[in-house]
């Protein structure tokens, strides 16, 4: 009856990974908004909005997008970044200017993870959590961390099944009872991770219910003048962006293009 023992660790570790999910998700999953939303303390800037929705590295696209369409900075659809402009508006274009570096060009991406990490985005995100918009970090890492404990508790739900079933001693016939009691515990765990990638979509994991009401109160983004262009960026992110020269410099897929850094848009 060793396979007894086998069923126990597993339904032990699918349990406490399930729990420790599901008591994760409870911190930040967002309630129903009220018939009218509880407004922001103060008009949030298009930055400030960005986090909410996409997190840093949504912020530092926003940056590369505005700063592209006042010609501060033309982003090529082979994927580099060049300066026109060496004069930042703001800390973000400013540290989009720092991370191109003295040459005024640089690859993209490098320049999107630095702006991304810049000390004034963290600033940003420190704002709007103690606003109560934004998620704290360790709330945000600690539901990705009991998420993969879940996935862990599954595989190892599967590994523990298929040592049972090869123990030795046992009847060919036998096999299919103990599969059918491990297959409960792994029921569980991905009926867990499923119904928390429900009740979390389509929201982000970075605002809090707060911030997400927020976000669900603002109109559906348009496309037409460059506000519109960088509301929707900021709201959906680069899948906004329809000229398909800049989404090729943003996302990095440059199919049938130069990957000579002169040739820009």
């Amino acid at each position: 009856m060793l396979w007894v023992l086998f069923l126990l660790v597993a339904w032990a570790a699918a349990a406490l990974s399930c729990i420790r999910l599901c008591l994760a998700t409870t911190v930040v999953a967002p309630r129903p908004a009220a018939t009218t939303p509880e407004p922001a303390r103060h008009a949030l800037n298009l930055y400030e909005t960005a986090f909410l929705a996409g997190g840093p590295h949504r912020v530092a696209d926003l940056a590369l997008v505005s700063m592209h369409l006042r010609r501060r900075l033309l982003l090529a659809h082979t994927g580099w970044a060049t300066v026109v402009d060496p004069e930042g508006r703001d800390e973000v274009e400013r540290t989009v200017i720092r991370a191109i570096g003295p040459d005024g060009q640089s690859r993209i991406a490098p320049v999107r993870a630095a702006a991304a990490a810049a000390e004034g985005v963290r600033a940003l995100a420190d704002r709007l959590v103690a606003a109560g918009l934004a998620v704290p970090h360790g709330t945000r890492t600690g539901v990705a961390s009991a998420a993969r404990a879940v996935r862990a508790s599954a595989v190892l739900v599967v590994v523990l099944a298929g040592a049972a079933v090869l123990l030795p001693g046992r009847e060919p016939d036998g096999a299919g009872p103990v599969v059918a009691w491990f297959g409960l515990p792994l029921v569980l765990t991905l009926g867990c991770l499923a119904i928390a990638r429900v009740e979390n979509y389509p929201y982000s994991p970075w605002a809090s219910p707060s911030g997400q009401q927020w976000l669900d109160s603002l109109p559906a983004p348009v496309s037409g003048a460059d506000r519109d262009l960088l509301a929707a960026v900021a709201v959906q992110g680069v899948r906004a962006v329809q000229d398909p020269a800049l989404r090729a410099a943003l996302t990095g897929r440059r199919t049938g293009w130069s990957a000579h850094p002169g040739h820009y848009m």
